[in-house]
């Protein structure tokens, strides 16, 4: 498996714009599908943030990102691990977890000290990779769970 940057296999964005579509757009319900693939644009330049990671091997497995804001309420905390997101059919491997991490540590190379999330039910496995609880609350109607980790 390999983490390459968005911008090397540009040819993905629609279908990583299908599956975060697929998967949160209860939490942005105002985006429609066309929109999120015109917004999956803004991740492909040289920008550090934003950025999108893509696990790779014969086939796209998963995604990362990191932005600057993930959350209209909280604008600022900065910046944000977004959109980690893996094919259901190969989950239960390790691949979130790598993306996760690939992303913190490109975070922290890039000088980057304290990177948040928020989640609405990957609590354990955010925590098992080091983030901490910060508050819950309810988002778009919907109970997340802001989390941070110090890099």
């Amino acid at each position: 498996m390999d983490i390459v940057n968005l911008t090397t296999v540009p040819n993905v964005t629609i279908v990583l714009a299908k599956w975060h579509h697929e998967e949160w757009s209860y939490l942005n319900p105002s985006l429609s599908m066309a929109q999120r693939v015109k917004k999956m644009e803004i991740y492909l330049t040289e920008d550090f943030i934003p950025s999108t990671y893509v696990a790779t091997d014969t086939e796209v497995l998963g995604s990362a990102a990191i932005v600057e804001s993930d959350m209209d309420t909280y604008k600022h905390f900065t910046p944000w691990l977004a959109s980690v997101y893996v094919n259901p059919a190969k989950r239960g491997q390790g691949i979130g977890s790598k993306l996760v991490k690939h992303v913190m540590c490109e975070a922290k190379r890039n000088g980057v000290k304290k990177l948040y999330l928020f989640t609405p039910n990957q609590v354990k496995f955010y925590e098992k990779l080091g983030w901490e609880l910060m508050f819950i609350e309810t988002y778009h109607d919907h109970e997340v769970h802001v989390m941070c980790v110090l890099l």
